[in-house]
């Protein structure tokens, strides 16, 4: 009988299908050739700072399915709604509380304490 044949000797060092560490000079040049930032990007908002503060997300399928709107505001207010009725309402009550809410009209009174 003949013996089993040796198994072969694994080498101590990184595994070649693993790559080689990448030096930052290797890394630098990657991410130019892939057209990744290395600064930081410049504020989205204009100079004039306006920034959309209350989004109302309405959708109605085109094939008779339930209508749904989603008010919301940078105050904490996020409200959903499904069905026409109810989406209705809601897209009233969103322009209400545009008139009314601190965040979008500072003017708007607060619902808050008020000083004696």
């Amino acid at each position: 009988m003949t013996p089993p044949p040796e198994k072969p000797q694994h080498p101590t060092g990184p595994h070649p299908a693993e790559p080689a560490p990448a030096t930052t000079a290797r890394a630098a040049a990657k991410d130019a050739a892939e057209g990744v930032r290395s600064a930081p990007r410049p504020d989205p908002r204009p100079t004039d700072q306006r920034h959309p503060v209350a989004w109302l997300t309405i959708t109605a399928p085109p094939n008779r399915t339930t209508p749904t709107a989603r008010s919301q505001c940078a105050c904490g207010r996020d409200l959903f709604a499904a069905g026409q009725q109810r989406a209705l309402a809601l897209i009233a009550d969103h322009e209400q509380h545009r008139t009314t809410c601190p965040f979008i009209n500072p003017a708007a009174p607060s619902t808050g304490r008020t000083a004696a």
